[in-house]
């Protein structure tokens, strides 16, 4: 596949990189406009003013993420963002009215995605450079096949009314678990800017 010195490194990573993505799939924004039509009885016009909003602040915290991790590094910037984020996501569904509800998740997306740029910029920085392509290509492979299979989970549970939040749950529980694996296993492993 591409891969020598860095296979092992390239194959945790991918494996973590799947339960973060499997995760992820369990609650993608169309599920969550799902849930705010029937939890709330939000129409398609304000859901597509939430989810505007809500793209324009993680678009925000791609770019923000950059910087932060100039200060804190690569592996903390994706850990000790992204634990909050999802922190957020696993209390909307335990909100009690929809502009708290709207305004968790808007929150949550405000610093959700500074864990992509960064997690691309660690991966290519802890493998040879031969090795970057494969490396980019054995890591997408693994997010795809995560991300495949879990919103058919999550039919499931839209089916069953009493389980309608429980998607929210799992989602969050998973990547905090993602967060904390990854960050044991790498947060020595420094990318040869940081050393």
């Amino acid at each position: 596949m591409g891969l020598h010195k860095s296979r092992n490194v390239v194959f945790k990573l991918s494996a973590f990189f799947a339960l973060d993505a499997f995760a992820g799939g369990l609650i993608v924004q169309s599920m969550i406009a799902y849930w705010f039509h029937v939890k709330f009885g939000v129409d398609t016009g304000i859901l597509g003013s939430i989810f505007f909003g809500a793209n324009i602040l993680a678009g925000i915290s791609s770019l923000l993420a950059v910087k932060l991790a100039e200060k804190i590094g690569l592996i903390n910037t994706m850990v000790f963002t992204h634990i909050p984020s999802n922190i957020l996501l696993i209390l909307v569904p335990l909100m009690p009215t929809l502009p708290l509800a709207i305004g968790i998740l808007l929150l949550r997306f405000s610093i959700s995605q500074m864990d992509v740029p960064t997690r691309q910029s660690y991966t290519m920085a802890v493998v040879d450079p031969d090795e970057r392509s494969a490396a980019s290509g054995v890591t997408a492979i693994a997010r795809s096949v995560g991300a495949s299979i879990s919103p058919a989970l999550t039919g499931l549970f839209f089916g069953i009314p009493a389980l309608l939040s429980v998607p929210f749950f799992l989602c969050g529980g998973l990547k905090i678990v993602y967060d904390l694996l990854l960050w044991r296993e790498f947060r020595m492993v420094k990318p040869p800017e940081e050393k």
